[in-house]
């Protein structure tokens, strides 16, 4: 059991830090500013600068097979990355990957879709959710109707994220409702110059996913994706691609804010003293940091069973719930730490404070999650005290 960081993951998580501390963090207060005006926090052509230096040092479809230009780091790897990458705010992903279920296209598909993706040449997005079907997904009841060569959407899809700058969604819609989701759903490939329209959902965070309209949409029968029936599947396999990564990046946050609040503690003063001799300080300070160290080692656990294929899905349940949870208590005591300054707009903190409570509601909310575990335990399909 060695805990130590092989000479290849210090390297990647070094990369990717100088990266985050060269090129992102110093757009961080015009991307501030530019949220605060109404306008996206960094442009689509910013995005695409960076992310052609991140190629330029080997950062190009983390995950994505050596086949399609990618450097398939693994889920270890992207676990650390997606570390770093949450030390900011700014809005960025690395370039060349794409959806997971998207490799599951036919070979006409994927010079559509797939490689466009890849390439950054189109955008895809995500679309299961339903006004009445959230966390849970086999409620779903958009119908597709079958008409000659063509499937017809009629529905609403809504908190899609990307929906608004998709050019294509892979949508999940009822084909026999008799069955149900198992083997009456069917996964869509519908591009948004087939009908579909986008509406903006304004929400608490800068985060902004979208309400995707469908009225008498046709799809055409060669855009269906996998086998008909087969869709709910799918969408099981792009939700458990890796829940571990959404803790992942708020471990990243946390340390961060934690910095934040530590830095500042020495230099407030209350009644002669620097906050930081304050028994109260220190033990947020003190338990924030060991929240952190818990939650990154139960991610990283996951991450190492989905590398060993080995299934993940409980401890990455376990993951999600844990890290998600630390998240939002450790940006709470760090706003705490930093009064009434930590309240303002001045800092990021409350920025921060509003984007990290999604964790706990995407993806899989700490209920679900809770029930996932629960149920696991319940029906004997974990064992407790079991370590594989």
């Amino acid at each position: 059991m060695d805990f130590t960081l092989s000479d290849e993951q210090k390297m990647v998580q070094k990369t990717v830090r100088d990266f985050v501390n060269k090129e992102l963090k110093p757009l961080e207060q015009e991307v501030l500013k530019n949220e605060r005006e109404g306008k996206p926090g960094i442009t689509r052509e910013k995005v695409k600068e960076l992310q052609a230096k991140a190629k330029e040092i080997g950062f190009w479809g983390i995950n994505t097979p050596e086949e399609y230009g990618g450097a398939n780091l693994g889920p270890m790897m992207a676990a650390l990355i997606a570390m770093e990458m949450g030390r900011t705010f700014v809005p960025f992903n690395f370039g060349g990957s794409a959806d997971n279920i998207l490799y599951d296209c036919n070979e006409e598909q994927k010079k559509k879709y797939l490689l466009p993706v890849i390439n950054g040449e189109k955008k895809s997005c995500f679309a299961i959710t339903e006004p009445g079907a959230g966390s849970d997904a086999r409620s779903i009841k958009m119908p597709a109707v079958k008409d000659g060569d063509h499937w017809v959407l009629n529905g609403e899809k809504v908190f899609i994220t990307g929906g608004n700058e998709a050019d294509f969604a892979m949508v999940f819609a009822v084909t026999d409702k008799e069955k149900g989701a198992n083997g009456g759903v069917t996964c869509f490939l519908v591009d948004r110059d087939m009908g579909w329209h986008s509406e903006y959902i304004h929400t608490m965070g800068e985060w902004g996913p979208a309400t995707l309209v469908f009225e008498n949409v046709r799809v055409p029968e060669e855009n269906i994706l996998g086998e008909i029936g087969e869709g709910f599947k799918l969408g099981m396999k792009w939700i458990g691609q890796g829940r571990y990564m959404i803790p992942a990046s708020g471990i990243g946050a946390a340390e961060r804010l934690l910095q934040m609040a530590i830095d500042y503690s020495k230099t407030r003063e209350t009644f002669g003293k620097p906050i930081a001799e304050r028994q109260a300080i220190q033990w947020m300070i003190a338990d924030s940091a060991v929240d952190i160290e818990a939650a990154k080692w139960i991610v990283l656990r996951a991450a190492w069973m989905a590398e060993k294929g080995l299934d993940a899905r409980h401890q990455s349940s376990m993951a999600k719930l844990n890290g998600a949870i630390m998240a939002n208590e450790v940006v709470d005591r760090v706003l705490q730490i930093h009064g009434g300054m930590g309240y303002t707009k001045e800092l990021p903190i409350e920025r921060w404070y509003r984007e990290l409570r999604l964790t706990r509601i995407f993806e899989g909310t700490d209920e679900i999650q809770r029930r996932t575990i629960a149920r696991n335990l319940l029906k004997g399909h974990v064992k407790v005290g079991e370590l594989l």
